[in-house]
């Protein structure tokens, strides 16, 4: 019985012949916790693009970022990474309390090198799992079904410039949202945020949306 293949999988490996070719790379690479390699690799790791699948049934693909380590591996089976502030969508952490099964691929873009896994992920909102994350609004504890490394053939080459200045413990203070900023946000974001902007000021949308497509380092 495969872990990873279903009726529409063998379908397409028979059309192309490579049914047993899959079926050896499953029986070589795919597992069902995570080995020593693995678990270093993610441990290194300061961003991942996670999927997770909507009310809907269409799958949604969102990057995360941090300092690095900030996904933690807490044994064979488990991975925990914090949820930090966002747009106020919570797209991705609504899915998962709809739909826990989630994807999680990991990146070495320099190497290059990629680990897939897949789990059930359960929302932490309180207690020492969230606490032990500087600035996280929930947390997410991964129980992974299967992993596995993929081949790197056609990922590019790109080397890292910097560390987002947002990311919790990169500078002292994790800066203020800057698009929070904006004057035509100012009647729908949260008290405590608006108060901020009333000590640092407003920004326009235009102001905001010069500095992005620049590149500026501020946004």
């Amino acid at each position: 019985m495969s872990r990873l293949y279903g009726d529409i999988h063998r379908a397409m490996q028979m059309a192309f012949d490579t049914r047993t070719l899959a079926d050896r790379l499953e029986g070589m690479i795919v597992k069902p916790e995570l080995d020593d390699v693995a678990s270093a690799f993610i441990a290194s790791r300061d961003m991942f693009f996670l999927t997770t699948i909507d009310h809907q049934g269409r799958p949604t693909v969102s990057y995360k970022g941090g300092s690095p380590g900030f996904v933690r591996v807490l044994n064979a089976t488990t991975l925990l990474f914090p949820s930090y502030d966002g747009n106020g969508m919570y797209l991705s952490m609504g899915n998962v309390s709809a739909n826990p099964e989630i994807g999680m691929l990991f990146m070495d873009f320099e190497k290059p090198f990629r680990l897939r896994a897949q789990g059930r992920a359960e929302l932490i909102v309180s207690g020492p799992e969230l606490d032990g994350f500087k600035d996280a609004e929930m947390a997410v504890k991964v129980t992974i079904h299967e992993t596995w490394m993929n081949c790197p053939r056609y990922v590019h080459r790109f080397k890292k410039l910097e560390t987002s200045r947002y990311a919790p413990g990169v500078e002292a203070e994790t800066p203020f949202c800057e698009w929070k900023r904006i004057d035509s946000m100012q009647d729908v974001v949260r008290p405590a945020e608006r108060s901020k902007v009333e000590a640092i000021g407003t920004t326009t949308i235009d102001e905001w949306m010069g500095k992005v497509m620049s590149g500026d380092k501020g946004v």
